[in-house]
């Protein structure tokens, strides 16, 4: 009796609140996405939490961080909300509207090269749905699809850890590249050493992302240790702008800067890259059954990764 009490005391606004907050890290971050001030976030957490009995988040200066607790609860929370998302859906084409919308994740790395085609794909069988496209570091996309924000994601192979609770479907396996803008010093070269790449402003990955660790390797693999002179970026529109406008060096993932190469806007320097290949793939969660709009995004992306790959596979 007390159980189902509890269960109709907990709202909607209180799930939306606690997503927010496990997705952005931030009371604020969260009321920002939310569109409300930070003290109703904190009134509705503490709501939740006195409610389930539990304390939810761990403040301090770094953001909110999921309790023990709270990473039981949130899966949960976010089944519910992609299934009453999902069933609204429903609902809404059985009384003849097309309305919708479908949330996904994708790794800027991906976002340019495949998801034009995966778009235009599913904007001719579904025209109705709109698709809003969430970008982000690997282990954020995960944690979005965990909590349920995201229905699908377009990223890597995680640990164990990470994909504990998702499928993974490989699509294909892309190694880095180092890439200059056309005009290079380097490009004239006959042969380029790592020294020669040292001596230039290289750009990264961000730090903590699983394709710096695999640039790290292939640095260090090949004598370099740690660079006086590179940015980080996560932004691949920043990135390119940069390698376009100044005689800088990019390490990134090859699928990233494919049609650059091939247009010969970019050119490949000949850097021995076998090893650093990624597993690149779909994501959903097992507790889900992608529905049609959702199949229809698979298919486009399954598409997608064949016609730059071939079968699924390293390049």
């Amino acid at each position: 009796m007390e159980r189902h009490r509890l269960d109709g005391r907990i709202k909607l606004r209180h799930l939306q609140c606690l997503l927010a907050v496990a997705q952005h890290g931030s009371l604020q971050r969260a009321a920002e996405a939310l569109s409300i001030t930070q003290p109703a976030v904190s009134k509705t957490i503490a709501e939740l939490e006195g409610l389930l009995g539990v304390r939810l988040f761990e403040r301090g200066r770094n953001g909110a961080r999921p309790t023990a607790q709270a990473e039981l609860f949130l899966r949960h929370a976010g089944a519910s909300v992609s299934a009453l998302r999902q069933g609204i859906d429903v609902l809404a084409r059985a009384n003849g509207q097309t309305g919708g919308v479908i949330e996904i994740a994708v790794l800027p790395t991906l976002a340019a090269a495949m998801m034009p085609s995966v778009l235009e794909t599913f904007r001719r069988e579904w025209p109705g749905i709109v698709v809003q496209v969430h970008t982000g570091a690997n282990q954020q996309l995960l944690t979005q699809l965990k909590s349920g924000q995201v229905t699908l994601a377009l990223g890597r192979m995680s640990d164990p850890e990470g994909m504990a609770g998702l499928t993974f479907e490989h699509l294909c396996a892309t190694p880095l590249s180092v890439v200059v803008r056309a005009s290079h010093p380097l490009v004239q070269q006959r042969s380029v050493s790592m020294a020669d790449i040292a001596h230039y402003h290289v750009v990264l990955p961000p730090n903590g992302t699983i394709l710096r660790h695999t640039a790290d390797g292939f640095l260090r693999a090949h004598g370099v240790g740690m660079l006086d002179d590179y940015s980080e970026l996560l932004s691949m529109s920043l990135a390119r702008a940069m390698t376009l406008r100044d005689d800088v060096i990019w390490i990134a993932s090859e699928i990233t800067v494919q049609d650059d190469l091939a247009d010969g806007v970019l050119s490949a320097l000949p850097c021995a890259t076998k090893g650093t290949e990624e597993s690149i793939g779909i994501l959903w969660r097992n507790d889900t059954v992608p529905t049609p709009p959702e199949q229809t995004l698979i298919s486009a992306m399954r598409e997608a990764a064949r016609v730059r790959y071939g079968t699924p596979g390293v390049r």
